[in-house]
């Protein structure tokens, strides 16, 4: 029989079946180096898991985790490290500071708690706070004003640098300002009562107060910080670290 489209194309054929099989092989072997490569990643994963599960792991709020105990207990917080200077510099930095608190008292009675019977005439007691900052503002003198205020100020400077360095516990705004107003409304009171020639005034222990912010803002935090610092995380991360 003639052919008349020529001969038949077999071997393209054959070649096209061989070139689909390579093509199935090199798929196959695609996909197998995919698995165990995935395979290799989540072994790694679960040994980095059962390493950090066996070595401890750290919380938000920086404290150190113990092993699991093994019948399935929570883990116990382990207790933390405490970094900066040692006993010996700590406990010598709260001496030196505790002098300068008996200097500073001894300063402050000589300053407060003097008699000064010329001026029992023109002192009198104010418990309304303002009163007498705005009666210093308003007086012609600008040096005694300045006097008036800014020594106020200047007198409750140093609890704010030396509160700080005496005690962990005495760190922070809020409880210089409140050790600081307790003090000086202590002296107040003693001024009033008993020294001839003195009166009771708010505004004195309001001004007090502010400077010794004004000390803890500007170098006191930092020493405090430096001398004794900080072992436990903010109460908001450890909050946030007993919920998770």
């Amino acid at each position: 029989m003639i052919s008349w489209g020529g001969p038949r194309r077999r071997p393209k054929k054959a070649a096209d079946g061989t070139a689909g099989k390579a093509g199935r092989g090199v798929g196959r072997f695609r996909a197998a180096r995919a698995s165990r490569t995935a395979s290799g990643k989540d072994l790694a994963t679960a040994a980095t898991a059962a390493t950090a599960a066996t070595a401890g792991t750290a919380d938000r709020a920086g404290a150190v985790l113990s092993p699991p105990e093994p019948g399935g207990a929570p883990p116990k917080r382990a207790t933390p490290v405490r970094s900066g200077p040692g006993r010996t510099v700590r406990a010598l930095v709260a001496l030196l500071a505790l002098a300068g608190m008996v200097a500073f008292a001894v300063v402050l009675a000589r300053l407060t708690l003097g008699e000064s019977p010329a001026s029992v005439p023109l002192t009198h007691d104010n418990l309304t706070p303002g009163r007498s900052i705005r009666a210093y503002l308003h007086q012609p003198g600008f040096v005694e004003t300045v006097k008036q205020l800014g020594g106020n100020v200047a007198l409750g400077v140093p609890f704010g640098l030396l509160l700080p360095l005496l005690s962990r516990r005495a760190r922070g705004a809020v409880r210089v300002a409140l050790l600081t107003a307790a003090t000086m409304l202590i002296v107040e009171l003693v001024q009033g009562a008993l020294i001839t020639g003195r009166a009771f005034d708010i505004d004195d222990a309001l001004l007090n107060t502010a400077g010794a912010l004004l000390g803890y803002f500007l170098l006191g935090r930092r020493l405090g910080r430096a001398v004794h610092p900080r072992t436990r995380g903010r109460w908001w991360r450890r909050s946030e670290a007993r919920s998770v």
